[in-house]
């Protein structure tokens, strides 16, 4: 190991970059779908290598930035199938497009590799701070412009149900502070300095297995101690109808398509379900502005329950400039519109273009108008089901984001259309980032993806049920009790953020008694 390390400094600048790049796309396979976690360990610890042999801020900053542009390169390469959809248009982008976002997210590993070039710490202390650098630079990620937090590397314990129930308490971003330690932890290995203020390196790593061994442990005691019961007289139908995305768009195919929706809807023996949830767009016309199709829509609404169906809305208001947004809608058997959420966080340069008024390309989702923000998170009340916080899309991945501040909603409902993806790694990451939402908030989430991956999951991260990716189906489950409230439900990010400032407190006083 001594000699690794050694051998990593003596690399020449293009070969610290090439070594960065690649250990970036290894850290990548950690992810879902792989989950080869052991990964991770050659990565961080390589990564850590490099910016303790960097001979300057810049050297530092760029082997971060080549780790980053591999990492984001392999785990966000599906961002490119997008834009096949409609190759015509677009398939000229798909290879620049992915370049590009790669480049720019590079950049937050690059600020991350600063901070710990520049703390000058050395020891188990650099480890600290490589982690929490690294924990920041994910949460500013998630955070800056309209925000990116896809991939953390938290995510990839979704494999282990017994560790992401640590996320109830700290978030994803406390589950990749864990991570970053523990696979960082064996570039210790290379320290040559032993005494009494430092523990000896290789009981380091010891200590961090004991770390995930305790958390695992942890979190399979809290998932045999609580088992939450169904709730009585609902039962939910989720269609996954699989209408390719080529075809969603087309004038002669969007009848065929919403048709397809109801006819697998009333295939399945009346009696059987109580609410129907149809995906995002499911429903490719303005449903609000038109009685006739609300009327049509209210046979797939079960008598005394609702049909939760994705759908446009459009302002027609002739006194403003024409406005449209990705909505939800619950409709009951009358045809009535019982609740109307307007997705709020949008896909810059999908559903609308940034700085629109110097930029007139156009966007990736149908259409010449730019879809408008709706108001926020809301929690909605609508009869025969608790509560509920809609999240259109990748709403989902926006930790410590998915419910309002008022009151608290009793599951979340998921409306998606991953098919822009095709059969990627994307529509599963998108997935598992949505699960770990589940467990944060202590709340059942249910999801309607078009083409998959549609699936039921209690408030601890089990699935109660699941489609597969790329199949036409439907999905028959009981919706789960909420948990009370977790830490990280009251709390958010703030207990992920004082262990930051704790861990870096330590790192400073230890230094600031050895300089004493």
């Amino acid at each position: 190991m001594v000699a690794l390390a050694d051998r990593v400094a003596a690399l020449s600048d293009w070969q610290r970059s090439l070594l960065g790049f690649c250990l970036g796309v290894a850290a990548a396979g950690a992810l879902p779908p792989a989950h080869a976690l052991p990964l991770l360990v050659p990565a961080f610890t390589g990564l850590l290598w490099l910016i303790a042999a960097a001979p300057s801020p810049r050297r530092a900053a760029l082997s971060g930035w080549w780790f980053g542009f591999g990492h984001f390169l392999a785990a966000c390469y599906w961002v490119g199938a997008a834009l096949l959809t409609d190759p015509d248009k677009f398939a000229w982008l798909a290879v620049p497009a992915v370049i590009g976002l790669s480049a720019g997210l590079a950049l937050f590993p690059a600020l991350a590799a600063v901070l710990v070039f520049t703390s000058k710490r050395t020891g188990f202390s650099r480890v600290v701070v490589f982690a929490v650098a690294w924990t920041a630079a994910e949460w500013l990620r998630g955070h800056i412009l309209s925000g990116f937090p896809m991939n953390l590397i938290g995510t990839s314990w979704t494999v282990s149900e017994g560790m992401i129930q640590m996320v109830a308490v700290t978030g994803v971003y406390g589950l990749s502070f864990v991570t970053i330690l523990a696979a960082a932890a064996p570039a210790l290995v290379t320290e040559q300095r032993v005494d009494a203020t430092m523990v000896k390196h290789w009981r380091v790593p010891a200590l961090m297995i004991a770390v995930l061994a305790a958390i695992w442990i942890g979190g399979t005691v809290r998932l045999a101690v609580q088992n939450p019961s169904a709730l009585e007289g609902i039962k939910l139908l989720i269609v996954q109808a699989n209408i390719p995305q080529e075809l969603k768009w087309r004038a002669d195919a969007r009848q065929a398509a919403m048709k397809k929706h109801m006819r697998m809807t009333l295939a399945v023996p009346s009696g059987t379900v109580s609410h129907v949830i149809w995906p995002e767009t499911a429903v490719p016309y303005d449903v609000s502005n038109d009685p006739n199709l609300a009327a049509w829509l209210a046979e797939a609404a079960p008598e005394g329950g609702l049909l939760f169906t994705g759908a446009l809305r459009r302002d027609r208001d002739s006194a403003a400039p024409r406005r449209l947004w990705n909505s939800l809608h619950a409709i009951d058997a009358t045809g009535a519109l019982r609740a109307t959420y307007d997705k709020h966080h949008l896909v810059p340069f999908g559903e609308y273009m940034p700085l629109r008024s110097i930029m007139s390309a156009a966007k990736l989702t149908h259409g010449n108008i730019d879809f408008s923000s709706g108001p926020g998170a809301q929690t909605l009340q609508v009869p025969g089901l608790p509560p509920f916080s809609p999240l259109i899309c990748y709403e989902a991945i926006f930790a410590g984001r998915v419910t309002s501040d008022g009151s608290r909603p009793g599951w979340l409902l998921n409306v998606t259309n991953d098919g822009w993806f095709g059969n990627t790694a994307g529509p599963y990451q998108h997935l598992q980032a949505a699960r770990l939402r589940a467990v944060e908030e202590g709340l059942p989430l249910v999801r309607a993806a078009n083409t998959g991956i549609s699936a039921v999951v209690d408030p601890l991260g089990r699935y109660l049920g699941r489609l597969p990716l790329g199949t036409e189906g439907v999905l028959h489950s009981p919706l789960p009790r909420a948990l009370g409230r977790t830490p990280y439900a009251v709390l958010g990010d703030w207990t992920m953020i004082i262990v930051l400032i704790i861990s870096l407190g330590i790192v400073f006083w230890r230094a600031f008694r050895e300089t004493s």
